[in-house]
């Protein structure tokens, strides 16, 4: 994938209103993420190397940001000595894979960084969410079945 593919991807995920979007093709993978003050942040790396990030500080500052919400509300403040599991973009958060599953985690279970905590649902498509962290689980912050926004809290994980 060029450079010129990769504005294309960035344009479109701009006109949807996308905070997030990742493609794996072969041994090929690209992410491209928007950040909390709206700059972009894109990765595009083989599957076996390390990953190396890029950042495209000009070109995007060009494209209009999508609107921000009006009354943004502030994350619940963290317990003591614990971190949290953040929503990676906008979407319905479900704690189960189906209604009649059980919850992929609950309150005082350990987790690693590759352990599924949730899904969230976003244009149609069901994203298993990672806990990307080591810990327990202290809290479920989210509601099941509600819409949940970027960056908003969805688990309290206490670092073990």
């Amino acid at each position: 994938m060029d450079l010129k593919e990769i504005k294309a991807v960035i344009d479109l995920m701009t006109r949807n209103g996308l905070s997030e979007f990742e493609l794996e093709k072969g041994d090929f993978k690209l992410r491209v993420k928007r950040g909390p003050g709206g700059e972009w942040i894109s990765s595009a790396t083989p599957v076996a190397p390390a990953p190396a990030a890029v950042t495209y500080p000009a070109p995007i500052a060009a494209v209009p940001a999508a609107a921000a919400p009006t009354a943004p509300t502030a994350p619940p403040p963290a317990a003591a000595g614990s971190s949290q599991i953040v929503s990676p973009m906008v979407g319905t958060f479900y704690r189960s894979p189906s209604p009649d599953a059980a919850a992929y985690v609950e309150p005082g279970q350990e987790v690693n960084e590759d352990t599924v905590v949730c899904i969230i649902e976003a244009m149609k498509v069901m994203n298993e969410i990672k806990a990307e962290t080591r810990g327990i689980i202290v809290e479920v912050l989210a509601q099941n079945g509600k819409p949940v926004e970027f960056g908003k809290p969805l688990f309290s994980v206490r670092p073990k």
